[in-house]
Order: C-alpha cells, then structure tokens, then sequence
C-alpha cells in the first residue's frame, strides 16, 4: 500500500431497471459482489426523486440500516479505496451539484485532479476525496435534458480505466459505459 491507493484495489458496481423493486434486487447482487469490496457500499433509487443510502463496512451494514426506497430503477457499489479514506462521505454512489444525477463507479481515473481543479473554478462544489466524484461534476457540466448525450460527452474528457452506471431524476433510464473496466449487461 501507499499512500491512499491499495494495490489490486477493487469495487463492484450494480444496476437495475424493471417492474420490480429495485432495492432488494441491489442489496442481494451487491452481496454477490463484495469479494470486491467491503469498506463502504451504497445504493440510489430512482422513484419520486433519487434517494441515497451509504454505509461503511460490509454490504449486511447497509441492508441493516438502509431506509425502505420506493422504485424500479437503481443502481449500487461496493467499494475498496483506491482515493480518499473509508467513509460515508466517499462512499459511492456520488451526485453532481444539483442532486440530479447519481453515479457509481469502478476503475480509476488518472487525470480527475486536473478535472476537478476546472471544474471548482466553475463554481462546482465537491464533498468527497476520491477520483469518481469527478465524473458526476462533469456530467452536469454538459447535461441539457439528454442524459445519453451529457455522459457521452463527458467520457471524451476522462483517462483512466472505469465501469459506470447513471441515473438521472428526470430520466426514466439508466446509461452505462465501459473503458478498460469490466461491465456486464
């Protein structure tokens, strides 16, 4: 180890859309997942706005204590930190400014301080230490309605290797992305 970053550190990311509720679905794949980390999870739903739980600690912690969300879209992590310390705070899933969209991530994105130095000039206001809460920033940066369009946009500035999955408030969908990371669908 050194420094912040674990060698072979690893995260685990989940998505749902269906008729069914979204949050036991999560829960259940994220215990499959753990072997991919355990010092923080944390779920999003989408139902009559995006509601977030995170936790520290293993997946059962979060089952414990998560309040009931009402929706058939969601998405979820398991983390192993590569940047920033073990806590709620950087727990994922991470949001741009506004609370629209909701992000989780695997991978590492090697140029987020650069990233994240424009994008505070911009006004944008960070809460965590790590690489991903950058992808979520610059996301809004570009959205205009059209969630697809803002994420692609957004992936032409990343380096780095990463599996994503977004929601967005007013978005009956999910967008997902790969480069370098693992995804399947």
């Amino acid at each position: 180890v050194k420094g912040n970053r674990r060698k072979n550190a690893m995260c685990g990311i989940v998505g749902y859309i269906g008729n069914k509720q979204a949050q036991p679905i999560l829960l259940r794949a994220l215990k499959k997942l753990e072997y991919r980390g355990y010092d923080s999870a944390g779920i999003a739903v989408l139902g009559k706005g995006i509601s977030i739980y995170k936790e520290t600690g293993r997946v059962e912690t979060l089952e414990r204590f998560a309040p009931t969300f009402s929706g058939v879209i969601g998405i979820g992590h398991t983390r192993w930190a590569t940047h920033g310390e073990p806590s709620k705070v950087n727990a994922h899933p991470h949001v741009d400014c506004t609370g629209e969209l909701a992000m989780v991530h695997n991978g590492v994105i090697t140029n987020y301080q650069q990233l994240k130095e424009e994008l505070i000039r911009e006004g944008h206001k960070f809460l965590s230490e790590t690489d991903t809460e950058v992808i979520p920033h610059l996301i809004e940066k570009y959205y205009a309605g059209d969630l697809e369009t803002a994420v692609a946009e957004a992936l032409t500035r990343l380096k780095g290797s990463y599996a994503i999955a977004i929601i967005a408030k007013t978005e009956n969908r999910m967008i997902v992305a790969k480069n370098g990371s693992p995804l399947v669908i």
